[in-house]
């Protein structure tokens, strides 16, 4: 009896062990499952508005509550700025959604009694434009609908035709504040497979010059 008692408090242990390791391990991977998510959620979050509003954009206006406020299309001038009813002249080039989002609330609670909620949306990003110019097939201006790089913009532009110095091309970029730098970018090195971090991205109003 002894012997048989004491097999059942054995088997008994095993079964209890076995089933809180495997409540452990559940846990652990509920916990890892959740840390993952919130990363994603985080990394997609500061993704979220880091689009910025260029002179030849269409906006729309919403503001909730106050669709006399509100505006279906308004175009951003080549100036940058945009008509705002009620608030004015606002200057909408180079600044987020969220940006351009505040300082409409802000004009408009002068006026409102309550904070009001804005809503501004891109139904056309027509002055998102890189340039390609030179010894290219087809030099011109190109709309950035996604991602693009070097190698893509030229590609858009028809390739390099037979007398462009693939390993002297240059980006011209300017910054928030209007300055202008020079990026050199060696085809040559990119198509054999080298040198693939040159292959940089390219920003609106990115000018790419084949001489």
């Amino acid at each position: 009896m002894r012997g048989s008692f004491s097999a059942i408090c054995k088997y008994l242990n095993w079964v209890l062990t076995s089933r809180l390791r495997a409540v452990t391990v559940i846990v652990l991977a509920m916990s890892l499952l959740s840390s993952f998510a919130s990363a994603q959620i985080d990394e997609e979050a500061r993704e979220v508005g880091s689009y910025r509003i260029n002179a030849g954009d269409v906006l729309s206006l919403q503001v909730w509550n106050e669709p006399s406020l509100s505006s279906e299309q308004f175009s951003v001038r080549p100036d940058g700025f945009v008509s705002i009813p009620v608030v004015g002249e606002l200057q909408a080039g180079q600044k987020t959604i969220a940006e351009l989002q505040a300082l409409i609330a802000e004009g408009l609670s002068r006026y409102l009694k309550d904070a009001p909620t804005v809503v501004v949306s891109i139904l056309a990003s027509n002055g998102n434009l890189v340039y390609v110019l030179g010894k290219v097939g087809r030099p011109g201006a190109f709309p950035i609908n996604g991602p693009m790089d070097v190698t893509q913009a030229l590609a858009f532009a028809g390739g390099l035709n037979t007398f462009a110095a693939e390993n002297e091309i240059i980006i011209l970029r300017r910054d928030i504040n209007g300055v202008q730098k020079s990026i050199r970018f060696k085809y040559g090195q990119v198509k054999d497979g080298d040198k693939l971090e040159t292959n940089i991205l390219l920003q609106s109003g990115d000018v790419v010059l084949v001489p």
